[in-house]
């Protein structure tokens, strides 16, 4: 059975919700002299385009009934599609009941991602599950040693040209289609299990369906995963909305496994953000964040941060790159940059750096849009809700005898949103919208206040300023201190405001370090562990 080489197409089905393409496809089957059978809409298009077409109610011999909900449910159809041409006792039964072969099905589904996404009722979005559409799909991928099942407009072409070469499909041709069919109806079920899961949870909670299933349209093969040695693709989720997968690429060669992780590091990052903001990323990891009143300004300020580890890192802004960033750019070797849109003189600018990737993402993501967060371990996942949840000043309680002038407030807020995106242990001292000094990744909450305060010293040293930007900075941690120590060399390196969750059995110790310092202390109660 599973080796009958190449096969004839002498009846097609074809029913599909996206018309895209079927049209000019469905002429070179008509053209290539294969029947075709359809359904309403899809029936009716292909009619008007000159195509000879039998509808599904002529060979079932029962109308469509229901509001369209059966139609193709039928022995006639599924006999079709899943008799098996090298046994006798199926071919005797089709001749039997009056059933014809059909040697290929065409069918896309009923657009219920699209529907939910544009906020439709429950009735609406129950209406345009598919219950024909899968079953079809999967018979025809069952039988894809003698049938021919399509369901990526994207293939049509391909399909067509085969025919037109040698009237005939390929084993290995028909095997594909069949792995790409299940996929789909696969990410489909996903889809609707997801949202009905969605439905049935109380408001406020989350709940996790009590099967997993990882659904997602393969992007591109990289060249390579973290390391050369391991191999590594991209799949794009069914979630919409502006990212790195979803970004044009204007220029450049294609993008490795790091970049791509580096880059969504680095446009998560400045979608916090509503001023001009600049983000350099290396590993993952900001080592200069900026806002300024202009892009060029902020530039100019993120880099003055880290221009040691800035070379050959990633840069994002979430304003219109221009021309006067783009020169600014072009003189640091930079692996990628990503923006919501270019002007054309950015984009001729950057041109010249053949290497540099640019990635449009047409508009900034919104940070707080609900996600689920999925880690590999041995023997299974940890999955869990992204961190989304935003955070206001207003929502800041003030634990110490003083109290922020409003320019620390705003530094309060900027560090505590850099430090979200920086690995834990992560200290971010921060001075009049600038990042001073990022500590990323300690074993110790005392070492990465330390390593961010020596940052800051080493780009005062380098720069020749008379003093590092911690001197009079604010600085976030994205956990409690557990004891005084880590605030103390907070402290020593000249921070006069901190922002952390609190909540250590030591609160009342490490706010009377505060006070007895003078500076000012907000309790977040919210943690931002990013491991």
């Amino acid at each position: 059975m599973f080796d009958v080489g190449p096969r004839q197409i002498k009846t097609a089905l074809i029913s599909v919700s996206d018309k895209t393409g079927i049209e000019p496809f469905a002429k070179r089957l008509s053209m290539a002299g294969i029947r075709l059978l359809s359904t309403g809409g899809t029936a009716r298009l292909l009619r008007d385009a000159g195509c000879d077409v039998t509808d599904v109610s002529e060979v079932t011999g029962f109308p469509e009934i229901m509001d369209g909900r059966v139609k193709t449910l039928h022995p006639a159809i599924h006999g079709g599609v899943l008799a098996r041409r090298d046994k006798p006792e199926h071919l005797a039964a089709l001749e039997e009941h009056g059933i014809g072969e059909i040697d290929m099905l065409v069918v896309n589904l009923y657009p219920f991602a699209d529907t939910i996404a544009r906020g439709a009722d429950f009735e609406t979005a129950v209406e345009n599950i598919d219950i024909g559409g899968p079953a079809m799909i999967r018979a025809a991928a069952k039988n894809h040693p003698f049938v021919t099942v399509v369901t990526d407009p994207s293939d049509y072409d391909e399909i067509a040209d085969a025919l037109d070469a040698g009237g005939t499909v390929s084993a290995e041709m028909r095997r594909r289609y069949a792995a790409k069919a299940f996929a789909r109806t696969s990410a489909y079920d996903k889809m609707i299990t997801d949202w009905l899961t969605a439905q049935t949870t109380d408001a406020g909670t989350t709940m996790f369906a009590p099967n997993l299933m990882l659904t997602g349209s393969r992007n591109a093969v990289l060249r390579y995963g973290e390391n050369p040695h391991q191999s590594a693709a991209i799949y794009q989720s069914g979630q919409n909305g502006p990212s790195v997968v979803s970004a044009t690429q204007r220029q450049g060669k294609p993008l490795s496994y790091n970049n791509i992780n580096d880059t969504d590091a680095a446009l998560k990052l400045v979608a916090e953000f509503d001023a001009p903001t600049i983000a350099i990323i290396k590993h993952a990891n900001p080592c200069g964040v900026a806002s300024n009143s202009s892009l060029v300004g902020a530039w100019h300020d993120a880099l003055a941060a880290d221009p040691v580890s800035a070379f050959g890192g990633i840069i994002a802004c979430n304003r219109i790159l221009d021309a006067d960033v783009a020169r600014e750019i072009a003189a640091l070797f930079t692996e990628v940059v990503i923006a919501p849109e270019a002007t054309d003189e950015a984009i001729e600018i950057l041109a010249k750096k053949q290497n540099l990737r640019l990635l449009l993402t047409g508009s900034m993501p919104n940070p707080e849009t609900p996600a689920v967060a999925v880690k590999s371990i041995l023997g299974g996942y940890l999955v869990q809700d992204a961190d989304t949840k935003g955070f206001t000043a207003d929502e800041m309680k003030i634990v110490t005898k003083a109290q922020p002038s409003a320019a620390q407030v705003d530094d309060m807020m900027m560090a505590w949103k850099i430090a979200k995106h920086v690995k834990s242990n992560a200290i971010v001292y921060v001075k009049d919208g600038i990042s001073a000094g990022i500590g990323a990744g300690q074993m110790s909450r005392v070492d990465s206040c330390r390593i961010a305060a020596q940052k800051a010293a080493d780009m005062a040293a380098h720069h020749g300023w008379d003093a590092p930007r911690t001197i009079g900075s604010v600085v976030a941690s994205d956990a409690f201190f557990p004891f005084a120590d880590g605030l103390l060399t907070a402290i020593d390196a000249g921070a006069r405001a901190v922002i952390q969750p609190g909540g250590s059995m030591r609160d009342e110790e490490v706010i009377a370090a505060a006070d007895e310092a003078g500076i000012v202390m907000g309790f977040t109660g919210q943690r931002h562990f990013n491991h």
